[in-house]
């Protein structure tokens, strides 16, 4: 076991995205000196975390050098974007040897939309191959690796981001979520991860393509106040349709909720013991401060797990067998990782299915919304059992029995993926060995305003754990 974090007496100090930012408009300190003290602490965690796909740090001396970002909340504040979202000068990595090493040519829309909250960017930070799976891990190079205990899963697929805000190298981090991969890594590493609504922000590159987009960017913060700025920022960016407008959340709200609590898996197995004493205790926080908190089944079967991951293995399919048309020159499919192949020949078994598998998605979000008739929230376990030690979920083990692990421990994210609804994870509780345990929030479409006053109510209540304090 090893306990890795940055946090110590410098520009950044204990700062979150809009106190480092507020410190740069005061002139208490400079966007450089921020930017200065971020790599220093990058370089302190990097060598036990294996969190950055490319290091970026030249390009990002010089724009804090030059002092001119845009007026958002998080100006000058030094940040990170996931490596599957395209930034200009850098290669789309995706976590896989089968991409070229090319630099990217111009940004994508999320891309202006995250800079527009005036992030310095210093590089790109690690995921899985393609984000297919709940681990950064890989077959070809070190495993990224939890900070409160390198021996542990950072999650995934934002699992480099989640680890380097965690440690406190960066103040916040982007992420983005197709089946939990905000929410996942956010609950293995102890921070807020909100998954926005479809919409909410600017598509990603494969979201805009695909029958269900399924794909939600955001970042990863220490605090509920970051999360909430990011999403008054980005609507400022690009006013969302066909939604209401969440505005900027200061804190906590006044009416009290109705919270359907859901404990029984989509999966039909148990959680663990750990989980479960989390869900319980947070039940009796949200009880104690008026809300209304009572059980209610899952709203999907096991229909619906067998049609996500059918929709999900198609993914991986199209990689395999179309990425020379999708990416272009350069991309390998014999470098594809074991686990990508797997989930590839799964889906080939039964590509039959897939016409009725995006209708069925589509139906199981109509009864999956129906909840929010009787109920303002859903409260879960973000995860099913606690976070896996590195290993566990190797993508070159034997494919059926890795992928049989990854279904019952993701059994709680996927449902706001397809339906498109917010959700958002909050480090409410810790497992018996000390590590962070995340409890899941979920709302009904456009309803991210309801998840972020009742975050701030409960970093009130009880103050979000972090690494140089546990």
């Amino acid at each position: 076991m090893r306990c890795v974090h940055a946090f110590g007496d410098d520009a950044l100090g204990d700062l979150d995205g809009v106190g480092v930012a507020a410190a740069i408009r005061s002139g208490e300190i400079s966007a450089d000196d921020a930017l200065e003290a971020a790599l220093g602490r990058i370089d302190k965690v990097e060598p036990h975390l294996n969190a950055i796909a490319v290091d970026d740090r030249e390009r990002a001396r010089d724009r804090a050098l030059d002092r001119r970002f845009p007026t958002g909340s998080f100006a000058g504040v030094p940040s990170i974007i996931k490596n599957n979202t395209v930034f200009e000068g850098l290669p789309v990595g995706n976590g896989s040897a089968a991409m070229p090493d090319l630099p990217a040519k111009g940004n994508e829309p999320f891309t202006e939309q995250f800079l527009s909250t005036g992030v310095n960017i210093v590089g790109a930070s690690t995921l899985p191959a393609y984000g297919l799976t709940a681990t950064t891990e890989f077959v070809d190079r070190p495993p990224t690796r939890n900070p409160w205990d390198t021996d542990y899963s950072a999650g995934a697929s934002s699992g480099g981001s989640a680890a380097l805000v965690a440690a406190g190298a960066l103040p916040i981090a982007h992420g983005n979520d197709g089946g939990g991969s905000i929410r996942i890594p956010a609950a293995a590493c102890g921070l807020v991860g909100l998954k926005p609504s479809r919409g909410r922000v600017a598509p990603s590159e494969t979201g805009r393509i695909l029958p269900v987009d399924i794909i939600s960017n955001g970042i990863l913060s220490r605090t509920v106040r970051d999360t909430a700025h990011f999403i008054a920022d980005a609507e400022h960016f690009r006013r969302p349709d066909a939604m209401p407008i969440v505005g900027l959340v200061e804190g906590p709200g006044t009416r009290r909720l109705r919270i359907g609590m859901i404990t029984d898996t989509v999966t039909g197995r148990p959680i663990d013991d750990d989980t479960s004493a989390a869900i319980a205790d947070v039940a009796d926080l949200l009880t104690s401060l008026g809300h209304l908190v009572e059980p209610t089944p899952v709203p999907l079967d096991e229909t619906f797990v067998r049609q996500f991951t059918d929709y999900w293995s198609m993914l991986a399919f199209s990689m395999e067998r179309a990425g020379k048309l999708l990416v272009g020159k350069g991309f390998d499919p014999d470098a594809l990782d074991p686990f990508t192949r797997g989930l590839s020949r799964r889906f080939a078994r039964g590509f039959w299915r897939t016409p009725s598998t995006i209708i069925g998605l589509k139906r199981a979000t109509a009864r999956f919304r129906t909840v929010y008739d009787r109920y303002d929230l859903l409260l879960s376990p973000t995860l099913a059992h606690t976070t896996p030690r590195i290993g566990y979920l190797d993508p070159a083990g034997d494919f059926d029995e890795i992928f049989d692990r990854l279904v019952h421990y993701v059994a709680y994210t996927p449902a706001n993926n397809t339906s498109g609804t917010p959700a958002m994870s909050l480090p409410l509780g810790r497992t018996s060995d000390g590590l962070p345990l995340g409890i899941h929030f979920a709302a009904d479409f456009g309803r991210e305003r309801l998840l972020l006053e009742l975050a701030f109510e409960l970093e009130a209540a009880r103050p979000f754990a972090r690494i140089q304090e546990s």
